[in-house]
């Protein structure tokens, strides 16, 4: 499953990832390659807890239903892929 993700960077910050499907799942990074590898690292720790709990990975949404929501304002968007297989049983 490819999962969108949300970069922002703002002048003298860190660069911020949000993963809009998985609520409060988010990181950041001095470069977009340390945001990037972080936020993987975030999704599969949210994925395992949420597996923990007995429920089910949330399906993926297309960018087009976050791309016009203010809260993702001027955010560049890439899609991050996980195999949600092991967390489904």
């Amino acid at each position: 499953m490819e999962y969108p993700i949300a970069i922002h960077k703002d002048k003298n910050s860190f660069f911020n990832v949000t993963v809009p499907d998985l609520p409060g799942c988010f990181s950041t990074g001095k470069t977009i390659d340390e945001a990037l590898s972080s936020i993987k690292e975030e999704i599969l720790s949210r994925l395992k807890i949420l597996a923990e709990k007995g429920e089910i990975a949330p399906t993926p949404s297309e960018i087009e239903k976050y791309y016009m929501n203010p809260d993702y304002a001027g955010a560049t968007w890439l899609h991050v892929d996980f195999d949600v297989l092991d967390f489904l049983e």
